[in-house]
């Protein structure tokens, strides 16, 4: 018996264009006076932590946001950029220029999943803080008050590794078998089966990630009945 459904986001419950498009470009844009304007504040931390990954001690506020935008670019996982992506990006949802934006199956199934007294958890790449403004200024209706909590890659570990989604399942107190991960990357659907966990794939038209066996793949939260 499924207890908890813990959810990815990009191309999941969310359009992978969206989150990398909206998130990602506003981030991009506002980086540099960010960094000119709080380099002594809030992103004083963000610019030390960027100088010691980069090798670049002596970086301006200048150099460090064209490195950030460098790793956003690329991708890349880094804790100093998460976090000035979380706090711009808390601005922006906080002013109206951000919104997050989900495929039209999602919600329904996620407020019938809660009404039927599922606990749901996200687990994403992005901060906690993205994550929570991004289903509380959901376009369309807030979402927030349906998931239980938030994980990231600072409180559970990489999203490719069995041992993350075992801290999961202990933060949240809920023995594996009765958790089921949704995901479109099969890398990640191979961690949380080889954690104990169920798992289904989730293919969308048009998004980036292939299907891949031995996980069973649907392209809307629709398809799925949770026992």
């Amino acid at each position: 018996m499924t207890v908890a459904v813990v959810l990815d986001i990009e191309g999941t419950t969310s359009p992978t264009s969206s989150v990398r498009e909206d998130l990602y470009g506003y981030t991009r844009a506002q980086l540099p006076e960010w960094l000119a304007d709080n380099h002594t504040g809030v992103a004083a931390p963000v610019i030390a932590g960027t100088r010691e990954l980069a090798g670049r001690p002596d970086a301006d506020p200048a150099e460090v946001a064209e490195i950030l935008r460098g790793w956003l670019g690329s991708d890349v996982k880094a804790e100093p950029l998460k976090t000035a992506q979380g706090i711009i990006c808390a601005e922006g949802f906080r002013s109206g220029a951000l919104h997050g934006e989900f495929f039209p199956d999602a919600p329904p199934a996620l407020a019938a999943w809660r009404a039927a007294g599922l606990r749901l958890y996200v687990y994403s790449s992005g901060s906690v803080r993205n994550q929570q403004d991004w289903f509380a200024f959901a376009r369309g209706g807030e979402l927030g008050s349906l998931i239980s909590g938030y994980f990231d890659l600072s409180t559970a570990g990489p999203k490719r590794e069995a041992a993350s989604y075992d801290k999961i399942a202990s933060a949240i107190g809920v023995a594996a078998p009765e958790i089921l991960f949704l995901s479109d990357h099969p890398d990640e659907l191979d961690a949380a089966v080889a954690a104990g966990w169920s798992a289904i794939g989730i293919h969308r038209p048009g998004e980036p990630n292939p299907a891949r066996p031995p996980h069973r793949w649907v392209d809307s939260f629709a398809e799925i009945e949770i026992p």
